[in-house]
């Protein structure tokens, strides 16, 4: 008995050691260096770091999706635009709701996995769209807003929020977790047309209508929900593409501050995926403990949990990268409203989605066409180079046919 449990032990500290070498070399290949039981990387972080921060994530993904990609893409691919496919004067949005289980779902998974920067899930109540341009029929970008996260310092700050404050209120913000165009609409500026739409007629109504009354997970009452403000942050530190956001003297996103730079992104799954493992082998409940209600954020709980035994001090969490936070207020007194509850939302100034697209494709897209004409050499297969490995194989597995339509 005794010999067993020594076994045990000896198994559990041998793959303790190997996860902490492991964890230390993951975090040395992203530039990052264990300091103290933290850990510390560049003073000037570019966007190119920040692409490595995120690489071994990316792969994961694309690795887990590899299936999916290749039998989706080649009747897929179609909605997407060659360069001379593009009008600038004769774009016209349109936005879409995307319902689970749909070929649109298919086309928004797709052509979030072409980013750089992977796409959360997102958690919670959710609503997805695609904006589509009328004129060819093709995919113009993304739109998904889900629950926002409990704690946002620049944003309670901002609004002027106590803890029971934000408890009640809540409920009216949303975060846009997936928020951009796609090529070769990006090379217009088609990301500004893209974040304008949140603040659209579309979105207040959608969200009225499908979450207006709905019952609390956790308190379990029945909340009657508007959507006064949607916030969103950059993934690349400062955004170039959500500051100056404005149509007709209207701001569209409003620049709040920036994040303090901690955060879990920088653990990929299959990192995650050994940590969880030992959690288990030590008997902790974060191993397994994954229900809605159960708290905020399981995951970084479940990594602090796991680092914190493996040595680590919670500082280990800290990637240092902060990125800039945006809120978009669909009420003109949205922060009224946000503070006290007492206040009817003055939404009169919302426009539809397609006015918005027509302002900000006069505004941004026709101008920026006419410097940058470039974007008519863009052709779809190149979509697949930045599928990575996969699209090698995407394209191996399908010759010429993919391009041949």
């Amino acid at each position: 008995m005794l010999q067993s449990l020594e076994t045990e032990l000896n198994d559990i500290n041998v793959f303790k050691a190997a996860l902490r070498e492991r964890f230390i070399s993951h975090l040395q290949s992203l530039g990052l260096q264990i300091k103290d039981g933290g850990f510390g990387g560049q003073q000037n972080i570019d966007k190119d770091i920040i692409r490595k921060q995120h690489a071994s994530q990316r792969e994961d993904r694309l690795f887990k999706s590899e299936q999916f990609l290749i039998s989706n893409v080649p009747r897929l691919l179609r909605y997407f635009a060659n360069g001379d496919e593009v009008c600038p004067e004769k774009i016209s949005p349109i936005m879409q709701r995307v319902y689970s289980n749909t070929w649109q779902a298919g086309l928004f998974r797709l052509a979030s996995l072409t980013w750089s920067v992977p796409v959360s899930s997102g958690f919670g109540r959710r609503i997805r769209y695609l904006v589509w341009d009328q004129n060819n029929g093709k995919l113009i970008g993304l739109i998904a807003i889900g629950d926002p996260v409990f704690n946002l310092t620049v944003r309670d700050n901002l609004i002027g929020w106590d803890a029971q404050d934000r408890k009640s209120r809540l409920v009216n913000i949303m975060d846009a977790y997936v928020l951009g165009a796609v090529p070769p609409y990006n090379s217009l500026l088609g990301g500004k047309l893209v974040a304008s739409l949140l603040r659209s007629r579309d979105i207040y109504d959608d969200f009225k209508n499908i979450y207006g009354s709905t019952e609390g997970v956790i308190s379990k009452q029945v909340k009657s929900a508007r959507l006064i403000a949607v916030t969103t942050s950059s993934s690349m530190g400062r955004s170039s593409v959500y500051n100056r956001l404005k149509l007709e003297g209207k701001e569209y996103l409003q620049p709040i501050g920036y994040t303090r730079g901690w955060g879990h992104f920088h653990i990929p799954d299959s990192l995650f995926n050994d940590f969880r493992e030992y959690l288990r082998l030590i008997g902790h409940r974060y191993a397994d403990h994954y229900e809605f209600g159960q708290g905020p954020n399981w995951r970084l709980r479940t990594i602090s949990a796991a680092l914190t035994s493996l040595g680590f001090e919670h500082k280990a969490l800290r990637h240092g990268i902060k990125r800039q936070v945006f809120i978009c207020k669909l009420a003109d007194n949205a922060f009224d409203v946000l503070r006290t509850g007492e206040c009817e939302p003055d939404t009169a100034s919302l426009l539809k989605s397609e006015i918005i697209g027509d302002l900000a494709r006069d505004r941004w897209m026709i101008p920026r066409a006419e410097r940058r004409p470039e974007f008519r050499f863009w052709k779809t297969e190149q979509l697949l180079e930045l599928l990575g490995s996969t699209g090698s194989k995407i394209k191996a597995h399908n010759n010429s046919s993919l391009f041949s339509a």
